[in-house]
């Protein structure tokens, strides 16, 4: 018995958004595994670390791509390198005042 191309195509959608439903399920499940106590609150999370990067990509006397920045439950972290105290200093008043941040970890390293 052959099934028609309509009926084909069906099984194919079907198996696809059972994997993209698979799929989203596993990562949402991995940012509760982070720590995040659902899923909004890591696109939260996500928001604010990006909200921070935007930040100092605009400022001028920090080199953004220099600064790596996470967040986890409103707390900020930053890592990487500074060529000054002035710099790593600038970063840490920026991540400090972006909407949704409760606290900051700057643990840049300044290197000449």
């Amino acid at each position: 018995m052959k099934t028609s191309p309509s009926t084909a195509s069906r099984y194919a959608r079907a198996i696809a958004l059972a994997t993209l439903a698979g799929i989203t399920v596993v990562s949402a499940g991995c940012s509760v595994m982070r720590g995040q106590s659902t899923v909004g609150a890591y696109v939260d999370d996500k928001a604010i670390a990006t909200s921070v990067k935007a930040k100092l990509v605009a400022d001028k006397t920090v080199d953004a791509a220099a600064v790596n920045v996470d967040s986890l439950n409103g707390t900020v972290s930053l890592s990487g390198f500074a060529k000054s105290s002035a710099e790593k200093n600038q970063a840490g008043y920026i991540a400090r005042n972006t909407s949704g941040v409760r606290e900051v970890i700057n643990n840049m390293v300044v290197r000449p």
